[in-house]
């Protein structure tokens, strides 16, 4: 799984009411703020620095629904491990230059609770008794892990971790007892696998502990590749990162993919496709700017070089304050940690006051 959650911001994911104030100091707290208000979850897998696809993808619209709603935003390390299980320095490495991203972009601690997910044990007994209620071949048929199976190679050989992922994903989603999960179209199956996991508790124990979760799905959920390849990937080596140089940013630009039939500067260019002009759709605020480009490029006379160069400019004016931020929490990692372990305290309360009320409803709340 590429991404924990997906999302990028449109109007439509407005229209909820409802908001819980930040911080959770006792068990008071948490009831008060469980009294039907709508909650978020999304997160990260930290297998790396994001990309702008991630901005366009999730973080602008995290930035906007921490000012409305209570937002949890998970550093998914354990899920990350379901395909780096060789390699968890990859993991633990990139927990910090997940956070440091997410604090450069504007997410804001006071208003959303970022934490660890490695750091919930609760997480991992509330995913145990989660697994009694759903059935392999159920897991098996799941669309979104069917995909990733054959994506990664595992058709011959499954880890158990990565085939039992929907299941500890209901876990994240319902311990925090979200309401809405900002997801793409391809994860739309995952909250509708926690959901029917949610029922299957309330009816095997007579209850209504666990809440269902509305999967919200954007109009657009990912950003084109450098190379033009539908999708911006770590593992393909074609994003541009949030965290990098000038340099970096030249370089890559200069390398995008355009229209393969524009030789010559005279020639008539095509936009579809052509990945320069969907990054200037996205990142330039002067609309009528790029109309009159695309326009100028379709009928001939407009060269791929001089495109390049003025997104290059776009990007720049978007990511320099991003990156200064960015350089001003690195200076200081251990706060920016400490961040992390805050929300992360906060969070593991919430857990364990959940937990208590599932092992309340099986009947195992066993006490002296």
């Amino acid at each position: 799984m590429c991404s924990f959650f997906l999302c990028s911001y449109n109007e439509e994911l407005l229209w909820y009411s409802g908001t819980i104030n930040f911080g959770f100091k006792s068990k008071e707290d948490v009831n008060m703020a469980s009294e039907k208000k709508d909650i978020i979850l999304t997160g990260d897998r930290p297998t790396g620095p994001l990309h702008l696809g991630h901005y366009v993808g999730s973080l602008e619209n995290r930035i906007i629904l921490q000012e409305k709603y209570k937002q949890y935003v998970m550093l998914a390390d354990l899920q990350a491990l379901t395909d780096n299980a060789g390699n968890p320095a990859k993991v633990t490495n990139n927990v910090l230059q997940v956070a440091l991203d997410y604090l450069a972009v504007g997410i804001d601690p006071q208003k959303t609770t970022c934490f660890i997910q490695s750091m919930i044990p609760q997480l991992g007994e509330i995913t145990m008794y989660y697994l009694n209620l759903v059935t392999v071949s159920r897991l098996e048929r799941n669309p979104t892990v069917k995909s990733e199976i054959k994506e990664r190679g595992f058709e011959k050989s499954i880890p158990a971790g990565f085939l039992t992922y929907p299941v500890s994903q209901a876990a994240d989603i319902t311990f925090v007892k979200a309401t809405l999960v900002p997801v793409g179209e391809d994860q739309k199956p995952m909250v509708e696998q926690t959901n029917e996991i949610v029922r299957a508790f309330n009816r095997t124990y007579n209850t209504d502990v666990l809440v269902e979760a509305k999967a919200i799905i954007p109009k657009v959920s990912r950003l084109s590749g450098i190379d033009g390849k539908d999708k911006m990937s770590k593992s393909l080596g074609n994003a541009i990162y949030l965290s990098d140089s000038p340099d970096d940013i030249s370089k890559k630009v200069m390398s995008m993919y355009t229209d393969p039939d524009h030789i010559r500067v005279e020639d008539p260019g095509k936009i579809e496709g052509n990945a320069v002009f969907t990054y200037l759709d996205v990142f330039d605020s002067d609309k009528k700017k790029v109309e009159e480009l695309k326009n100028h490029y379709k009928k001939g006379g407009l060269g791929d070089v001089k495109v390049k160069r003025y997104l290059i400019d776009v990007l720049e004016s978007f990511l320099v304050p991003i990156r200064k931020r960015r350089e001003e929490f690195a200076k200081d990692p251990a706060q920016v940690m400490d961040i992390l372990f805050k929300g992360t305290k906060e969070t593991e309360i919430v857990a364990q006051q959940t937990l208590s009320e599932i092992k309340e409803a099986m009947g195992i709340n066993y006490k002296k």
